[in-house]
């Protein structure tokens, strides 16, 4: 047996990075054609608001976490539809607000400490059977919710004004994709860590749309793409010593430039 499946804490790890890689694009697909990518680093960044929260009041961090992070994408989703704020200027308010909040919790709390920077960049160590059992909770109903909503979400994702026309509940169907981008950002950031998990997200998308022109398709080697990053980034930062979130993200920036390269090579063959 490999060294790397000798330890429960690396077999813990590496379901929840397959869980994570296959289940984080397929909401990031939608993200990326409505060009709204900077979501997922924004709540991001109110996730390390929610993190620091928890340490200073004692809760579980990941409650807090998930509380913060979905009050954000139901604010910015409803003034971003009511046309309070432009879409990018609702993100840079939710963005800098969300960090600044969170450098004073942090220093109120007497600064960083080893949780918490696990948080922010990763750590394998703190992934628990309980992540486990609710990362499978939401892929499970991330994976019912886009299959018995395809049509609304690709219609809403590709044009907004269309599918108002259609009498497809747009608002409803945003707010929705938000919802479960925030929980996904949530349960993913033990493995990616906040500053990381929005690459998780947008990256391996980039690598489905520019090697398939089919959306159906594209979630299918995107997702892929996502694990097959998980795995391999962990596995190096198993052996190397390297922080996990940072080796994935990697891997999955080396994914994207071979699909480029491989890209380029077949139009000039055509």
């Amino acid at each position: 047996m490999p060294a790397i499946l000798q330890y429960d804490f690396m077999v813990r790890a590496l379901i929840g990075g397959v869980l994570v890689g296959g289940l984080a694009p397929v909401l990031g697909t939608f993200l990326v054609l409505r060009r709204f990518s900077l979501l997922s680093d924004t709540l991001a960044h109110v996730a390390l608001f929610g993190v620091a929260v928890g340490f200073a009041v004692n809760v579980y961090p990941t409650l807090t976490t998930f509380v913060a992070v979905t009050i954000a994408a139901v604010v910015m989703e409803v003034l971003r539809s009511r046309g309070r704020l432009p879409g990018d200027a609702v993100l840079a308010v939710a963005l800098y607000s969300s960090l600044a909040a969170a450098v004073v919790v942090i220093s109120a709390a007497q600064g960083f400490n080893v949780d918490l920077l696990g948080f922010l960049f990763g750590s394998i160590l703190t992934i628990t059977e309980l992540d486990l059992w609710l990362l499978g909770g939401l892929a499970f109903f991330v994976v019912i919710g886009v299959t018995a909503f395809f049509t609304e979400l690709a219609q809403t994702s590709f044009d907004d004004a269309l599918a108002r026309v259609s009498g497809i509940k747009v608002d409803w169907v945003n707010l929705g994709l938000a919802v479960l981008a925030a929980a996904t950002i949530t349960l993913a950031m033990r493995i990616m860590g906040v500053l990381l998990v929005g690459a998780l997200i947008v990256i391996p998308v980039l690598v489905g749309q520019g090697v398939t022109n089919s959306l159906r398709t594209a979630f299918i080697v995107a997702s892929g793409v996502g694990m097959i990053s998980a795995v391999t980034g962990l596995t190096i930062a198993f052996y190397q010593d390297i922080p996990g979130g940072g080796a994935i993200v990697l891997v999955a920036v080396a994914l994207l430039g071979v699909s480029m390269a491989w890209r380029r090579l077949r139009r000039h063959s055509s």
